[in-house]
């Protein structure tokens, strides 16, 4: 790790550059959902949409803070990135470790609490009729699969399974990232700038 003055400030605005246009591929993808009718459910795009905003909000600061070595906003930037990473790291871990049974009542859990449009999603997606069996699906008739639907358990689990994988493995390298940034940030912070006067050690300081 670069310790610098120079590498820690250009290793600091790349890495919140690299964040800002994370965000806006999150803002997009919700904004795409909801436009194109792939997600319906809005608090699953609201969702998104917010961790979006919260990323390039605090990706904002960063990058300020780096350019300007303004002791406050780095300091609020890694206060930030630590929570980040210890929330990020303990989900991804337990995205990670959890077992088939435990998904399954999840997903029995979820269904119970969504709504019929969004039950109607998931069925219209996986090509099947309620959860565990097909009396409880809403307007089956309507599907592809009509008279011929199977329970939707085997199908979502599947795809639940993998997506816990996924999240929990993306999650837990993205984590990583934050608690670099956090530590560059950190020793960033209490360097001097060779480009300032003398009189003023740190700039921005308040």
């Amino acid at each position: 790790m670069c310790g610098g003055f120079t590498c820690s400030k250009n290793t600091l605005v790349v890495l919140n550059v690299c964040y800002i246009l994370l965000s806006f591929i999150m803002i997009g993808v919700a904004v795409h959902g909801k436009v194109s009718g792939v997600v319906t459910s809005l608090p699953i795009v609201s969702g998104i949409t917010f961790c979006g905003v919260f990323l390039l909000l605090i990706s904002v600061v960063g990058f300020i803070g780096a350019i300007k070595h303004h002791q406050v906003m780095l300091f609020v930037y890694m206060c930030v990135l630590f929570l980040i990473f210890i929330i990020q790291f303990s989900v991804s871990c337990a995205a990670l470790g959890i077992n088939e049974q435990d998904e399954k009542e999840l997903l029995r859990t979820g269904w119970s609490q969504s709504s019929n449009s969004t039950k109607y999603d998931a069925e219209s997606l996986f090509d099947c009729c309620g959860l565990d069996n097909i009396m409880e699906g809403v307007d089956c008739e309507k599907l592809k699969c009509g008279t011929e639907c199977k329970p939707c358990m085997d199908k979502i689990q599947e795809k639940i399974d993998t997506a816990f994988n996924a999240a929990g493995t993306v999650g837990l390298l993205f984590s990583f990232t934050e608690l670099v940034g956090g530590v560059i940030a950190c020793r960033y912070r209490n360097l001097m700038d060779p480009f300032a006067s003398s009189s003023t050690p740190f700039s921005g300081n308040m």
